[in-house]
């Protein structure tokens, strides 16, 4: 399995990070220029059957699209589960300011966190369901 890119893992965070999140590491709208407006639609789900097996369409899903240029010709891009334009927004002018090394670090820092503190918010979800799980044998008669 490939690694993933920092871009990739800073994507991936910001794609389940919730608007206030997103509002919160950006801080002061930077001058940009929307390329593409939010916008919403559809997009095939697509399954795998026992995770690895064939695939199969599972259903869709609505998802919100923006593309914005900063000023200095950075363009950033952002797909959003849900009909929320703002949070679309917002994360392509963070996923544009976070191409930049010298003004992203502390931008980068506090997407790290947000990913460290999803993560464990996974782990901790993960963990209360295998309390949960029962294993199920059968009793064989001695006939």
């Amino acid at each position: 399995m490939s690694q993933k890119t920092p871009r990739q893992r800073w994507m991936a965070t910001l794609a389940r990070a919730s608007r206030d999140e997103i509002e919160t590491l950006l801080g002061a709208l930077p001058e940009h220029e929307l390329l593409k407006a939010p916008e919403t639609g559809t997009v095939m789900l697509e399954g795998r059957a026992g995770g690895a097996g064939q695939r199969f369409n599972l259903g869709e899903a609505t998802v919100t699209r923006c593309v914005v240029r900063l000023s200095d010709g950075r363009m950033g891009f952002s797909y959003a589960l849900g009909r929320d334009g703002r949070k679309a927004r917002l994360a392509a002018l963070l996923d544009a300011r976070l191409q930049d090394e010298a003004e992203g670090s502390a931008l980068h820092r506090g997407v790290a966190e947000l990913g460290q503190s999803q993560a464990a918010a996974r782990d901790l979800a993960s963990r209360k369901a295998a309390a949960t799980k029962v294993d199920f044998f059968t009793m064989v008669r001695g006939e």
